[in-house]
């Protein structure tokens, strides 16, 4: 399974714009820019959907470990804060925090705490936000 998005970015760094489409259509050419990512201007940003990303992974995970420990919950909702900071001449991404709020009939403190950790070891998000990245480019006429 391959999941696709495309970014296009027309202009300098700072004053330029872009948009962003997603394979299914759930983006489509999306606006983001330098004020979108670091003033709050309308549109989104990468750091904002990697949140959104790991959030959904997450929740998705822990639903299915829940599952496969015998428990059903009634409801998961996490939240992801993604941090971005100031390194050398750019920026890094040094932290995603989850914040998990869950109601789950029959399960204790201990076995719950279990589970998620188990979820986050397990998704694949944040998996990929400790893997190597590898960079194909080419450069057009």
């Amino acid at each position: 399974m391959i999941r696709t998005a495309k970014a296009a970015w027309r202009g300098t760094g700072r004053d330029g714009r872009g948009d962003l489409s997603t394979g299914s259509g759930a983006l489509s050419a999306t606006p983001y820019s330098f004020k979108s990512r670091f003033d709050n201007e309308g549109g989104t940003n990468p750091e904002e959907l990697i949140a959104a990303a790991h959030a959904g992974c997450f929740t998705m995970t822990l639903a299915f470990v829940l599952q496969s420990a015998g428990f059903t919950p009634s409801e998961l909702v996490t939240e992801a804060a993604t941090r971005i900071e100031p390194e050398g001449e750019g920026f890094k991404i040094t932290r995603s925090a989850l914040n998990l709020s869950a109601s789950v009939p029959g399960i204790d403190e201990t076995s719950f705490r279990l589970l998620v950790s188990a979820a986050e070891q397990n998704c694949p998000v944040s998996k990929v936000l400790r893997a190597e990245v590898a960079v194909e480019a080419r450069l057009l006429a």
